[in-house]
């Protein structure tokens, strides 16, 4: 049995980026950043940082791009996946993608409020959203 599973908590580096694929379906792509913190031989506290590029799609693109920005706290579940491709001067590219399949999103920003919950009363609950069983009616906020 083989097994490619990830889960990241971080910080976005950048706002969503959400893009719709001729299919129709939503696409949603952002970076990731998490960090740890170790000492090392000399007993000096160190800290470093790993960059990962994330992509949604479907209503977990779309939510995304309506709650997350740079900055925010989230966590990713998924799995990884490396695309390759040509560019049009013949250079090979490839770069390594966590293709999200469950999102939960940190908590809120104190004064930082997405135009949909203007009128909806904040929640303590942190959502954890599935990629398949996914209702906005379900939503906390």
């Amino acid at each position: 049995m083989n097994l490619n599973k990830i889960i990241l908590i971080g910080r976005l580096t950048r706002d969503p980026e959400v893009k719709s694929l001729p299919s129709g379906q939503q696409v949603s792509t952002f970076g990731l950043a998490t960090n740890r913190v170790f000492t090392d031989k000399s007993g000096q506290k160190k800290e470093q940082t790993e960059f990962h590029n994330i992509v949604l799609f479907g209503r977990l693109a779309e939510i995304a791009g309506q709650y997350l920005t740079k900055g925010a706290l989230a966590m990713i579940e998924g799995r990884l996946q490396t695309r390759s491709w040509q560019d049009a001067t013949g250079n090979k590219h490839s770069r390594t993608e966590i293709v999200a399949q469950s999102l939960q999103l940190g908590p809120r920003a104190a004064g930082k409020v997405a135009p949909q919950e203007k009128e909806m009363p904040a929640t303590e609950e942190i959502p954890i959203i599935e990629e398949n069983e996914i209702d906005v009616k379900d939503l906390p906020f």
